[in-house]
């Protein structure tokens, strides 16, 4: 699962709802009854305060799409709780001795949700639409730079043929979701809305409001996981004390997101379950520094504005903002201590990739006053607000978050405040999630954004995000362009050996730190709830935590 990525990226976008007593306007969504499930349909009700920006996957960013394709459409693998991942559409898989062919025998019987059947020419297209449209930058950059040929056989078997080995096939497919030829085929495959949806999941798309819901219902023929429910419905909140009421009062059965200072009273709240663990996408926060060089900008026909204050290209002021940063008074404060400080966009939540022995920039206010002023970067004026070396600005920062954000707005305020002790500026704006995306990449019209993202199991298209390749694509956020990591990452992506690829993956976190290319203020834990007198089954004793996912969602089924 992604945010703003995929990822996600497959990216977490960090999500938000903010104060009021009721659902988005003008939504049309059936009320959910304050009542135990009795007889009749058993509908779910999932409260969130996002919604997908589109429901095409080659050109969705947004963790809400990639929460709806998990339940609406198979792909090669499946994700499990605990980081394994196993076969879903095929019952097997042949790799050839010098790792360059993988033969996978598709599932016989398998349907779409029109009724058509599901077969290797579907997986052989889908994987072949992904590989050759340049302009589904998250597929075609993260997962498909190997891929040589896709063939279907008559055996309805799909050959995945690699121009190179690579170590990480299964975290390569688990995110290509298997699209239907006879629908994509004659479609625009940028414009094409899929507001119909026609997968082979366990749920069906019924209805989507943008803005305002999603309806699903079981796919009762599914061949491996036919829920046990017959609707899920995600309700967009606008307010993130609406939506803790909401599971209080019953009329949502689940939640995906709530501030955390919400959780202490669902913890007593009766008939309500507090769940508090690792997220199944670790996530990580992110402070983004426009850098990009003008050499590197990309053009306007790319969609490059670059309109990024100067002053963030020199690693001095991104060093000395990081010094500034109190990253555990964030944590304590918009966290309320369910975090850990964060170093790089890998998170410790990936166990082995992440590179824990780095050494974070202390929190010294003085450290980064004393790196300014020998950079030059004086208030020549006594305003206040320092100016550049050569006095054509000061550094006033426009700091944009996402408006869907439950912790954005806090930490802003928090960094506006630590950054002032340094003599610089901001400027804060919630936008749009949309409009911060077109703003964000490729155009790079903004200073500093506080966004996030939810990493993949393996850590390559994370670090994707951070090469040069990234920068015109809308992959990259930050603009940073480095040579030598360049190199790294294209060897790490065909490394077999598991120890020397974690080296690799080590030292390209360190380029990065020593960079200073983000300050990660935090990587935090997640925290979702639900109704125990509603439905039961909830997956709560796996080593991640992720209610919204299938693993819950087809095995929940209503209170006796």
């Amino acid at each position: 699962m992604k945010s703003r990525s995929l990822y996600l990226l497959i990216l977490v976008a960090l999500i938000l709802s903010a104060c009021g007593g009721k659902p988005a306007a003008g939504t049309d969504a059936p009320a959910a009854s304050e009542e135990p499930v009795a007889s009749g349909p058993a509908v779910v009700k999932i409260g969130w305060a996002g919604s997908p920006d589109t429901l095409n996957p080659g050109i969705a960013i947004l963790t809400e799409a990639y929460t709806i394709f998990e339940l609406v459409y198979d792909s090669m693998y499946d994700l499990n709780l605990d980081g394994s991942f196993t076969l879903s559409l095929a019952d097997s898989v042949d790799r050839s001795d010098d790792g360059l062919v993988y033969t996978y025998k598709i599932k016989d019987g398998v349907k779409w949700h029109d009724g058509q059947p599901l077969t290797a020419e579907d997986v052989a297209f889908t994987y072949n639409l992904y590989k050759d449209t340049p302009e589904y930058p998250y597929l075609n950059g993260y997962y498909t730079p190997y891929f040589s040929t896709i063939e279907a056989t008559e055996n309805n078997e799909v050959v995945l043929t690699l121009t190179e080995a690579i170590p990480n096939i299964e975290s390569q497919l688990v995110f290509l979701y298997v699209l239907p030829k006879h629908i994509w085929e004659s479609a625009d495959k940028i414009e094409y809305d899929n507001v119909d949806m026609i997968g082979s999941g366990p749920f069906k798309m019924e209805e989507y409001v943008q803005n305002e819901f999603v309806r699903l219902t079981a796919n009762k023929e599914h061949f491996a996981t036919p829920p046990k429910v017959d609707e899920v419905i995600f309700q967009t909140f606008e307010n993130q004390d609406a939506l803790v009421q909401a599971i209080k009062t019953g009329q949502l059965d689940m939640i995906t997101e709530m501030p955390n200072t919400a959780a202490a009273s669902l913890k007593t709240e009766e008939n309500v379950e507090l769940v508090v663990g690792a997220p199944f996408a670790p996530g990580v926060t992110d402070i983004i520094f426009n850098q990009v060089q003008p050499g590197n900008c990309p053009t306007p026909e790319e969609g490059g504005i670059c309109s990024g204050h100067p002053a963030l290209q020199d690693r001095n002021v991104r060093l000395a903002m990081a010094h500034a940063t109190d990253k555990q008074k964030l944590i304590d404060l918009i966290l309320l201590g369910l975090g850990s400080p964060g170093l790089t966009l890998i998170p410790d939540g990936l166990g082995v990739w992440y590179n824990n022995s780095l050494k974070d920039y202390e929190y010294d206010v003085a450290k980064a006053n004393k790196i300014l002023d020998d950079a030059g970067y004086v208030d020549a004026d006594n305003d206040g607000v320092r100016d550049m070396p050569d006095g054509s600005k000061p550094l006033t920062f426009r700091l944009n978050w996402p408006s869907d954000s439950i912790t954005a707005p806090r930490t802003a305020e928090l960094l506006s405040e630590m950054w002032g002790e340094i003599g610089i500026t901001v400027e804060m704006q919630a936008v749009d999630p949309d409009a911060l995306t077109s703003q964000c990449c490729p155009a790079f019209d903004f200073d500093l954004m506080i966004w996030g993202w939810a990493s993949d199991p393996d850590p390559s298209a994370l670090l994707y995000v951070y090469t040069t390749e990234a920068v015109p694509t809308g992959s990259s956020e930050t603009g940073y362009s480095n040579p030598a990591y360049d190199e790294l990452y294209a060897q790490q992506q065909t490394e077999l050996d598991f120890e020397a690829r974690k080296a690799l993956v080590w030292e390209m976190q360190k380029i990065v730190h020593d960079d200073v290319v983000y300050i990660i203020p935090f990587y935090d834990q997640q925290v979702q709830a639900f109704r125990t007198d509603r439905f039961t089954g909830w997956i709560t004793n796996q080593p991640k935590v992720e209610l919204s996912d299938t693993t819950s969602l087809v095995v929940i089924e209503p209170v006796k």
